[in-house]
């Protein structure tokens, strides 16, 4: 079941008169010289999401006035896709509307908010995997504000998980030895993990001893996310595929495998 989710209900109980929360396809608005100078989200790392697990994190708007801030009248939402009649398609706001204030100086202050996102409501399905769009607004002591249709961008993607191993083992040097594995990536509409299917990931090996990985070669996954090669079995060591994700899956590296020659 898909959960739309509006701003109507949040912009009331704001009760920011002066204030709106931006509508799709409507411009900044400013007053005076009031300015929105940082936002940053989850401490600038994508937001990942698995079938289960909420996922907490925070939002901080950094904003200047030459009169200062007015606290808890500064806040951020942040939605995927804006709708025709001005509701939005994936939607997250602030578990507290005030947030935590920290006056950096006379004329600015930085307001840190919590948000969650529940890979059952929030994302809605797998559509708004990649980027999503923060919107924030700020009130100064003399009446001036401002709202920032798109102040920041964040990532939002879908988990990776990848496995691997090898056989025979152990083996006899310089034999053939076969590396298999599985890429998934969590599915927001089934709340389960499946194959990804077609992306290329590379088969790793770090020699015991060392501590630095060398790609043997680059496999593509099949039509299951499966992943299956043969290489030469040298000396001791660990074999791991990698994959260095998208822009709706994160970058992943499987556990190592062990594997010792005689």
């Amino acid at each position: 079941m898909h959960h739309r989710t509006t701003v109507a209900g949040f912009a009331g109980a704001l009760a920011l008169s002066a204030l709106a929360i931006p509508g799709a396809a409507q411009a900044d608005e400013v007053s005076g010289d009031i300015r929105i100078t940082k936002v940053v989200v989850n401490g600038g790392k994508d937001i990942v999401l698995g079938t289960t697990d909420v996922k907490t994190f925070t939002i901080a708007v950094t904003a200047t006035d030459d009169s200062g801030i007015e606290v808890g009248k500064t806040f951020p939402v942040m939605w995927h896709t804006p709708l025709p009649n001005g509701d939005y398609y994936g939607l997250v706001m602030p578990d507290n509307i005030a947030g935590k204030c920290l006056r950096q100086s006379f004329t600015t202050t930085t307001c840190t908010y919590t948000l969650k996102m529940n890979p059952r409501i929030h994302p809605q399905d797998n559509t708004t995997a990649g980027t999503w769009t923060v919107s924030a607004t700020a009130l100064a002591n003399d009446g001036d504000y401002i709202t920032k249709d798109s102040a920041a961008k964040a990532k939002v993607l879908r988990n990776s998980r990848l496995t691997v191993n090898a056989s025979p083992e152990p083996v006899k040097k310089n034999k053939t030895i076969t590396v298999t594995g599985a890429l998934t990536r969590a599915n927001w509409e089934t709340y389960k993990y499946g194959g990804y299917t077609k992306q290329p990931v590379k088969l790793q090996f770090k020699k015991k001893g060392t501590s630095t990985y060398k790609t043997l070669k680059t496999v593509t996954t099949d039509s299951k996310g499966n992943l299956r090669t043969t290489t030469k079995a040298t000396a001791d060591g660990y074999f791991r595929y990698s994959f260095a994700g998208t822009s709706t899956t994160p970058a992943v590296a499987s556990a190592a495998e062990y594997v010792h020659v005689k």
